[in-house]
């Protein structure tokens, strides 16, 4: 950014040749003050964040709580946020120490301390909610709060990657006195220390969020006033923009309309980058499901066509995914691509007959009502998958959190799911997805793949765990658990008087609110 003094005197330059109207170039003391309206059709499934493993309710806990540490923009390394400091411990990476803060105060006026962070974690792990990022600290044994402000995090095995996880919305530290310890907090309030507080919240509809004054962490300030505003799809989200109740739009738009932006646009602000998430179809393989087999699901593997799911519903706005890691990500390959290379009925008949299934094989196929293009996303997948008569698809939509909730219980057969990175490493895309009793609760369980990615998580220096990764992909290529999709694009356009879209969000799990400016 320009000193200051630049900017004095290219003004003062201006000034000399246009007259008093180059001020208008800069925001007023009016605006400064003003709230910047965000729409999205990500859905906040709960503001605690021991209930929550989700885009939406993480975007809003990277802006109301802290976390001990958290990533830069583009950062593959988290820095300190809450905590001054944080390592591991000399002899290996099963002892992780931080070090907190002395001037981080709860809203209560309460300072925070060890215990606050020890109760936070602990909390998630007791309440180990079925929509909730337990699973994510797999890996922790035990937290002790050492002094005041000292916290230590004891592993059960050694984990290079904890600081990074430490680094997400599951590491939000909460107010102990506000939170209970063994279930969830049912009101609409919420105690944290981020750069915003929460001071209302509908369900579904709005958030305010209000600069926190007493803020103390990374980030030197805080931001403008925001209102996020809910929508129910992404119809509702383009027609929100188009008659320009919200000043910026994300997460997601119809593709329709997103292949049609034009950057060029001097009444919009267009900002398109290359992200981390991806979108599986994933498959029950539980003995009672009709995918229990694995023939049947190399079957389905054979019969899925990507590109024309990316070419026709989405418009070109993703790329189709050939691998559990997508592209940009250490140990990325094209696993699916290599088994699968083509779409081939004859092999999936063969492999069918093999099984010894009746045929067609009758399904269930859920989807989550108002995530993007899913309901149309569904209906091209059925299509595909029963044009010779091999397969019979029966598709349901589902209000976002009872959805959340069937995958968990394995009332569905296949479902299709969004995954955006928790933080940039393959570790994000290993145990929460395919790990024995991942996240996404598809049943499946190989010793092989849970050996290699607890070996992976020895190497502090990240490149090393790309062999492991690579021979994950290749066994889930093999068992096919899930079907990768495709691979988004991030768009987020806002009107031609507010900057700092390009910076929400950018595959490290942190949506910084904070960013976005009057100009």
């Amino acid at each position: 950014m320009r000193s200051v003094r630049m900017r004095i005197l290219v003004t003062l330059v201006v000034l000399a040749v246009v007259g008093v109207g180059a001020w208008q170039l800069l925001p007023s003391q009016e605006d400064k003050g003003k709230t910047i309206k965000v729409g999205t059709t990500d859905a906040v499934t709960s503001l605690d964040p021991a209930g929550a493993y989700d885009a939406g309710s993480w975007a809003l806990f990277s802006n109301v709580f802290q976390t001990l540490l958290t990533f830069e923009p583009g950062g593959a390394a988290p820095v300190p946020d809450a905590a001054k400091s944080c390592h591991f411990e000399a002899g290996g990476l099963k002892a992780y120490q931080c070090t907190l803060r002395d001037d981080i105060t709860f809203p209560s006026g309460r300072k925070m301390t060890a215990e606050d962070v020890k109760y936070s974690f602990e909390r998630v792990k007791k309440i180990n909610s079925e929509v909730g990022p337990a699973s994510l600290f797999s890996t922790l044994g035990s937290v002790t709060a050492d002094d005041e402000t000292t916290v230590t995090f004891h592993l059960s095995s050694p984990d290079a990657t904890f600081p990074q996880k430490v680094a997400t919305g599951a590491g939000a530290i909460v107010d102990k006195d506000k939170y209970p310890a063994h279930k969830l907090r049912s009101d609409s309030g919420v105690d944290g220390t981020g750069p915003y507080t929460l001071t209302s919240y509908s369900k579904d509809s709005k958030a305010v969020l209000t600069p926190y004054k007493s803020y103390r962490g990374y980030l030197d300030g805080t931001g403008r006033p925001i209102e996020l505003h809910y929508y129910a799809d992404s119809k509702a989200l383009a027609s929100a923009w188009n008659q320009r109740q919200v000043d910026v739009a994300t997460r997601t738009l119809p593709p329709d309309m997103l292949s049609e932006l034009n950057p060029s646009d001097p009444k919009n602000r267009v900002s398109e980058s290359d992200s981390a998430e991806t979108r599986n179809l994933y498959l029950n393989t539980r003995a009672s499901s009709p995918l229990h087999d694995v023939r049947v699901r190399r079957a389905l593997a054979w019969l899925v066509n990507r590109e024309k799911l990316a070419a026709t519903v989405y418009k070109g706005t993703v790329d189709p995914l050939y691998s559990l890691i997508p592209t940009g990500i250490t140990g990325h390959t094209t696993s699916f691509f290599d088994a699968y290379p083509t779409q081939n009925a004859t092999k999936a008949r063969e492999l069918l007959t093999q099984a010894g299934v009746s045929l067609p094989v009758r399904f269930t196929l859920g989807y989550g009502k108002g995530r993007g293009a899913s309901e149309e996303e569904s209906a091209q997948l059925k299509k595909q998958l029963e044009a010779d008569g091999l397969f019979k698809v029966d598709v349901q939509g589902y209000e976002w959190t009872d959805f959340q909730k069937r995958w968990a219980a394995g009332k569905m057969d296949a479902w299709a799911v969004g995954w955006v990175a928790d933080y940039p490493d393959p570790d994000t895309f290993g145990s929460p997805l395919v790990g024995t009793g991942s996240t996404m609760s598809t049943g499946y369980s190989n010793k092989a793949v849970d050996d290699l990615i607890l070996d992976s998580q020895q190497y502090a220096d990240r490149s090393r765990a790309a062999k492991d990764f690579r021979t994950i992909q290749g066994d889930v290529a093999a068992d096919v658990p899930l079907i990768p999709l495709w691979q988004r694009k991030e768009y987020v356009v806002s009107t031609e008087d507010v900057g700092g879209g390009q910076y929400l969000s950018d595959g490290t799990g942190v949506f910084r609110l904070w960013r976005l400016e009057w100009i």
